[in-house]
């Protein structure tokens, strides 16, 4: 095979390899942001439960605050997730 022709060859590689690489990049950046926006909901969710629990009119029990912990550690694991993969 001639120089030219290995060149070719590596060139078409290498753009294979590039739009592969491109591909999942986009892909892993939608991933994050779907699961950032999921976890957007769980903010919303845990910002009213805080708040009708800092209203000390409203009567809650101790159920509904260990719920929206829970909810608190779900969103702090998502958040987690978004990080780890936007940093990989």
């Amino acid at each position: 095979m001639s120089l030219k022709n290995e060149f070719e060859s590596l060139l078409v590689n290498l753009d294979s390899v590039r739009e592969e690489l491109q591909l999942k990049l986009h892909l892993a950046s939608m991933d994050a942001k779907d699961e950032f926006a999921e976890a957007e909901k769980q903010w919303l969710q845990i910002k009213s439960k805080a708040a009708e629990i800092a209203d000390e009119s409203i009567e809650t029990s101790e159920e509904y605050i260990a719920k929206a912990k829970i909810v608190g550690e779900e969103l702090k694991e998502a958040y987690q997730r978004v990080a780890k993969r936007l940093s990989e």
